[in-house]
C-alpha cells in the first residue's frame, strides 16, 4: 500500500451486499464520503461548521474504478490524498481489503467551495489543508 495523508478502517455490513454477496457499488460512495468527513474532522473542521460560516463544500464529480469486491463483514482500509487544482479540491481515494491489502477501488472526487452562494477558489478552507495540498 502506498503512502496516504489519511487512512481509516471500517467494516462492511451484510445489508450493503447485493444478491451476488458482494458490496453493492453505491455503498462505496458512502465509504468514500465517511473517509472525507473523518479526514476533515481530523484537521479540526467539519462540514457543519463550515456551513454555519456560509461555506459549503460540495462534490462536483466522482470517478470510481472498481478493482475487487468486498463482501459482508469484511474489514477494509479507506485512504485518501488531497490536491488542489484551480477552484477544485481533488480527493484521490483508495479502498483496500484489510486481510490481504487487495486494492478494491480507486476514486477521484472533485469538490468545489461555495461561499454565501458564490463559487470561490476555496481559499477560505485552504489553511486547514496546507500540509496535505499539492498544487
Amino acid at each position: 500500500m502506498k503512502e496516504f495523508a489519511y487512512k481509516c478502517e471500517m467494516k462492511t455490513r451484510d445489508y450493503e451486499c447485493d444478491v451476488q454477496g458482494v458490496v453493492n457499488n453505491a455503498n462505496y460512495q458512502h465509504y468514500l464520503e465517511v473517509t472525507r468527513h473523518e479526514f476533515i474532522q481530523s484537521v479540526g473542521e467539519s462540514f457543519d461548521g463550515w456551513h454555519k460560516r456560509g461555506i459549503d463544500v460540495m462534490v462536483s464529480k466522482v470517478v470510481i474504478n472498481y478493482k475487487a469486491s468486498l463482501h459482508g463483514g469484511e474489514e477494509f482500509i479507506s485512504c485518501l490524498n488531497l490536491k488542489r487544482t484551480g477552484a477544485r479540491y481533488i480527493f484521490n481515494q483508495e479502498i483496500y481489503r484489510k486481510s490481504d491489502e487487495k486494492l478494491c477501488i480507486t476514486a477521484e472526487v472533485h469538490c468545489v467551495c461555495v461561499v454565501d452562494g458564490v463559487l470561490t477558489r476555496g481559499d477560505e478552507i485552504a489553511g486547514s489543508f496546507e500540509r496535505f495540498l499539492a498544487e
